[in-house]
């Protein structure tokens, strides 16, 4: 099964932590992520929660979600409405919280995606990348069969429920 993925690129630095997603302070007063959506990257980038859109899709370049194992910090991004990150790497802590919540994180060469570029992903056996203005796709790493179960059933709590005797 392949599924595809459209949005337009929201663009981030290197070791954006887990704390410029969303303010560890602001777990406190809620978990609930159509509250959390509205403090999305504040302390890096003011403007961004008032003008993300769904289907956004986060670019960011090394080390993404590095810092606390904050599982918030993926909640904050799926409350959003984005279903994918794309980053050269991830910490390794937010990488499972994300499969865990059904965000997809996927690893590939984003040094040319530009802010508002439109993206285009394929998920299946492979993955493919396209990027408005390239004409090949980015070589993207690929994703564990079971790992795409899981999010494409939107995380680990609904996989399981999906599949009970697993």
């Amino acid at each position: 099964m392949t599924t595809s993925i459209n949005g337009m690129a929201r663009r981030f630095g290197d070791d954006v932590n887990t704390d410029y997603i969303i303010s560890s302070r602001r777990k406190r007063e809620s978990l609930d992520p159509a509250v959390l959506k509205q403090y999305l990257f504040e302390t890096i980038a003011p403007e961004f929660a008032a003008s993300v859109r769904a289907g956004d899709i986060v670019v960011a370049g090394k080390n993404f979600g590095c810092g606390s194992a904050m599982e918030v910090a993926v909640t904050a991004v799926v409350g959003a409405g984005i279903k994918v990150v794309l980053a050269q790497s991830f910490a390794r802590t937010y990488f499972r919280n994300a499969v865990n919540n059904g965000l997809y994180p996927i690893e590939c060469d984003t040094s040319r995606i530009a802010e508002g570029a439109a993206l285009s992903i394929e998920l299946g056996e492979q993955v493919i990348v396209r990027c408005e203005g390239m004409t090949e796709p980015l070589q993207a790493a690929p994703i564990a069969r079971d790992m795409l179960a899981i999010l494409d059933a939107g995380g680990l709590v609904p996989y399981l429920l999906r599949n009970p005797s697993f």
